[in-house]
């Protein structure tokens, strides 16, 4: 592995089980595999990179994400292709997940970046662009 590539994102959410309906198959539209799975998380790899998700504990659920709080603002993905930002798009929609920046896009980022934009259970920003 190349020095300074991301080795894994771990991520903890205040409802693990609806989190993992969410990510779940978005990771797999973009080609994660399941990885781990203990009671209070799960994981999904692609390559030699992984993400954990894991249950926040109870004591710490007093103050809920918010993306414009101290660190992590969101998450981007490249997606393979304009054709598939546009289908998870409409599976996103399927699912009754609202689409950001709807009125703008698929160009919410400028005229040059086609991408979706969504929120996932706790609000936090996920962000998928095309090359």
């Amino acid at each position: 592995m190349s020095k300074g590539f991301l080795h894994h994102i771990e991520l903890y959410f205040s409802n693990l089980k609806r989190s993992i309906d969410f990510w779940g198959w978005f990771l797999d539209e973009l080609g994660y595999e399941p990885f781990q799975e203990w009671e209070s998380g799960r994981s999904w790899r692609m390559g030699e990179m992984y993400m954990v998700f894991v249950q926040a504990e109870t004591r710490f659920l007093d103050i809920p994400y918010h993306r414009g709080r101290l660190g992590l603002y969101h998450l981007a993905f490249h997606a393979a292709s304009r054709q598939q930002v546009d289908e998870i798009a409409r599976k996103l929609r399927g699912r009754g997940v609202t689409i950001l920046y709807a009125n703008k896009h698929p160009f919410a980022g400028g005229k040059d970046q086609y991408a979706v934009y969504l929120e996932d259970p706790d609000r936090m920003k996920v962000e998928l662009v095309a090359p």
